[in-house]
């Protein structure tokens, strides 16, 4: 059986994530040591005590989710056995679960990936002051739909679509006032339901131009070596295994739409029957279903989910 791995991105956390299985595998807890070590931080308590409010801090919530599905996917494939190799033929990851995926799959070290994200992270969060960008998921919308609302909303201000995560459910990222006069347009347009998202920052729109030149910057100085399954990116929805398209596919996501439906289309495309959810929460596992109710989906973040996987 062929077998895409997937890791989650933010809106996965939650303090006490992968407690499970930290108590039960030494593996576990060293990964988030190395993490910790790389950060100069103690990100592990934050982790397991919080509080949420320092969790959901996004300079802090990408490394822990990173960290989790690192623990998760070490776990399997050191103490349980897993053939990785031999039995995954693509990795991918929703936004910042690329750097995940891209770790598991050998193209950044575990510390690179964490000082990575947490950079992401911050200049994710300077890029635009707090209340001037805003998300809203449009519900039972088609991409087309939400690139019309999008359009017409915008004005002279960003609304962009920042995210195909399956069908009937788009998410659109700009300055307040255009996501809002979006949702309303939505509604008038007779989109099923609009719902204003509890964030940060924008993600993935034009507003977040400077966090990519940082991360441009950033990336330019890590080893990025070939990732063994290959990658479907995000921006392309396509695999790809060349280290510098990596890089430039990496600065893109940060402004660019993140065409999950798609890549997991290219995942079901590639003959692959099962898609397995490393990390924190489910969001993945119930996308993965509701963009094709063929493919076999689980995800797997505790001890009984690393059973239950081995049996496939």
């Amino acid at each position: 059986m062929t077998i895409a791995f997937v890791f989650p991105g933010q809106g996965s956390q939650a303090v006490g994530m992968g407690e499970a299985l930290l108590a039960s595998f030494p593996t576990a807890r060293e990964t988030l040591e190395e993490v910790d070590d790389a950060l100069s931080l103690n990100l592990s308590r934050i982790v397991r005590e919080g509080p949420a409010e320092d969790l959901t801090l996004t300079e802090n919530t990408q490394p822990a989710l990173m960290a989790i599905g690192m623990a998760v996917f070490r776990v399997l494939t050191r103490d349980a056995g897993f053939d990785f190799a031999g039995r995954v033929s693509r990795v991918a990851g929703h936004s910042l679960g690329e750097y995940s995926a891209l770790a598991a799959a050998g193209a950044f070290s575990l510390p690179d990936a964490a000082r990575l994200l947490r950079t992401r992270g911050r200049a994710m969060q300077e890029a635009v002051p707090v209340g001037e960008g805003a998300m809203a998921a449009l519900l039972g919308a088609t991409l087309e739909q939400a690139r019309g609302i999008a359009e017409d909303a915008a004005e002279d201000q960003v609304c962009d679509v920042a995210n195909d995560n399956a069908p009937g459910q788009v998410v659109l990222s700009g300055n307040s006032e255009a996501v809002e006069r979006a949702a309303a347009l939505a509604k008038e347009r007779g989109i099923r339901r609009a719902v204003m998202l509890s964030v940060s920052a924008p993600f993935h729109c034009r507003l977040l131009q400077p966090a990519a030149e940082v991360m441009e910057q950033a990336l330019s100085t890590i080893d990025i070596g070939p990732p063994d399954p290959p990658l479907v990116a995000n921006v392309s929805a396509e695999p790809v295994s060349d280290p510098d398209e990596i890089r430039e596919l990496l600065v893109a996501q940060v402004t660019g739409l993140v065409r999950w439906r798609e890549c997991v289309l290219a995942i079901r495309d590639a003959g692959i029957g099962t898609v397995v959810e490393i990390g924190a929460g489910k969001v993945l596992t119930g996308l993965a279903r509701r963009i094709d109710p063929d493919l076999a989906a689980l995800s797997v973040e505790g001890p009984e989910d690393i059973e239950a996987l081995l049996k496939l």
